[in-house]
């Protein structure tokens, strides 16, 4: 087994399928043990490699990663960007090649400063405090690419109990730890101290975790709210085609004029694909419609309007009408999605960097919650809702969330059900209910343990019905966010590094 420690290509070959098994713990497959595996495998291969080879090591990682995890890329960019298959699988490797130094980059920090080989147990949480730093700066950086977390795995396997605490960070902590500690117990037995020492942390934070599941550290706000989400299943080559305007108009207004009675009604991101100052007559009629039902009606539309600077922009928005108010402009925005990085070279090359909608500017830190029936409601647009930070500040602010998407740009590939994963976490996080309403799926209601209660099929044109409540008080993730752990981290960096330059000195 030496091997697995060594540099080269058996063991980087092993890095490599080790993070291209990380996607079978999360959705739609949820084998939560394979998390640490994979793990376990990173760690034990970063053993004894010198700093460039720990490069390699990672980076193979990585790769295999965002490669088996991502593939909802090429999708996007072949079948929606006009891309052919050398290029769309060009792309999609380049992009996995690039997000995989995200993981190249601490192995490497990891070899040069805070190995221990000689101390296990410090080795361990020394790697579960980089593996976190790892995930909290790939999901800020260059706007952040917040997929993939370890966390996401035990949203129902044990340690999901963990979540209202820590948020997906302590949940991701503690697998690192684990991995690392499983690893190195062997070489803890020669001394008992550390071995029992070990066997705590290992053992402690999984009792706690399930020991915490189903705990409510909020409650009801007020009585439950009925919802309707509409799911309109409109294909995405129609989606912004001038010809279709009126079609998709007609079918969200029917759906709604057709539906039961209800306090929300929710339609999805950009379901009224047209600037709202070109749809004020339509959406009179159904903001009438709305307050003769005395409901509020919720919905995704393109918004312009002067920034701060007096420009006239566009923003990817949601609106309030009927019995509520508020607009909210989004503020996490997707490259090349809904805008273009380096546009002024990219655009132009092929249809991918042209897409319609990809002009979006970004909308401003300061916005209030929306309003409806009397509650406060957090929203996020799309890919917001991966954020596990940015959601908590909104969240603390709320008694209800609510995520508008349109993943048909994912086609029938896993990213929707992984999409959906992340939704089901901030529910969990932040102790309220989500309401997830889809153009083509996955639209459902997340109830504050993250679990489904109400869901339709993909690709169908529905309505989904069902009940949400209001919620109350703070998770502690939401009170102290991820300042406890950074805390934590840093002490254990520096524990590291000192220990380190002691070990040198001696």
């Amino acid at each position: 087994m030496n091997w697995i420690t060594r540099p080269g290509w058996p063991g980087n070959l092993l890095a490599l399928a080790a993070g291209a098994l990380t996607p079978l713990a999360l959705a739609p497959f949820d084998i939560w043990p394979i998390s640490l595996l994979s793990l376990a495998l990173f760690y034990l291969g970063l053993r004894d490699l010198a700093p460039k080879a720990a490069f390699v090591r990672g980076w193979c990682y990585g790769f295999g990663l965002f490669i088996a995890g991502t593939s909802w890329i090429y999708v996007s960019i072949h079948d929606y960007g006009a891309a052919s298959v050398p290029l769309a699988a060009f792309l999609t490797g380049g992009f996995s090649a690039g997000v995989a130094l995200f993981f190249a980059l601490p192995a490497i920090v990891w070899a040069r400063w805070f190995r221990r080989s000689e101390a296990p147990l410090a080795d361990a949480l020394a790697f579960a405090a980089l593996w976190l730093a790892q995930e909290a700066f790939r999901g800020w950086f260059l706007t952040g690419f917040p997929w993939l977390y370890a966390g996401y795995s035990q949203l129902d396997a044990p340690l999901a109990g963990l979540a209202p605490v820590g948020g997906m960070w302590l949940v991701s902590f503690v697998l690192a730890l684990t991995a690392a500690l499983l690893v190195n117990l062997v070489r803890l037995r020669a001394r008992p101290a550390f071995l029992a020492a070990g066997v705590v942390l290992l053992v402690g934070p999984w009792v706690a975790g399930q020991a915490l599941k189903g705990h409510a550290w909020t409650r009801p706000a007020g009585e439950p709210l009925k919802v309707a989400a509409l799911q309109g299943n409109v294909e995405q080559n129609m989606k912004w085609d001038p010809a279709q305007l009126n079609a998709q108009l007609a079918l969200y207004r029917d759906m709604t004029f057709s539906a039961e009675q209800a306090d929300l009604i929710i339609w999805p991101e950009t379901a009224v694909p047209v600037l709202k100052e070109y749809a004020e007559g339509y959406l009179s009629v159904m903001n009438r419609f709305a307050l003769e039902r005395k409901a509020t009606l919720i919905t995704g539309v393109p918004i312009r309007q002067a920034n701060e600077r007096g420009e006239k922009r566009y923003y990817n928005g949601i609106t309030v009408i009927g019995e509520g108010e508020g607009t909210y402009l989004k503020q996490k925005l997707v490259p090349f999605g809904e805008y273009v990085p380096l546009q002024d070279v990219l655009r132009g090359l092929i249809a991918f960097f042209d897409l319609p909608m990809s002009d979006f500017a970004r909308g401003p830190a300061d916005q209030e919650p929306l309003l409806a029936k009397g509650y406060r409601i957090a929203p996020f647009i799309c890919y917001e809702v991966v954020y596990p930070e940015f959601a908590a500040g909104l969240s603390a602010n709320s008694e209800l969330l609510l995520t508008v998407s349109n993943d048909t740009w994912f086609g029938t590939s896993i990213g929707p059900l992984q999409h959906l994963q992340m939704a089901q976490m901030r529910a969990l996080e932040a102790g309220r209910w989500m309401i997830r309403a889809t153009n083509n799926g996955v639209t459902a209601l997340i109830d504050p343990f993250g679990q489904i209660t109400e869901r339709i099929p993909q690709f169908e044109k529905a309505t989904l019905y069902g009940d949400v409540v209001p919620m109350q008080e703070l998770t502690p993730y939401l009170r102290w966010r991820a300042w406890p752990l950074v805390i934590l981290c840093g002490l254990l960096f520096g524990w590291a590094l000192l220990a380190s330059r002691i070990a040198k000195t001696v």
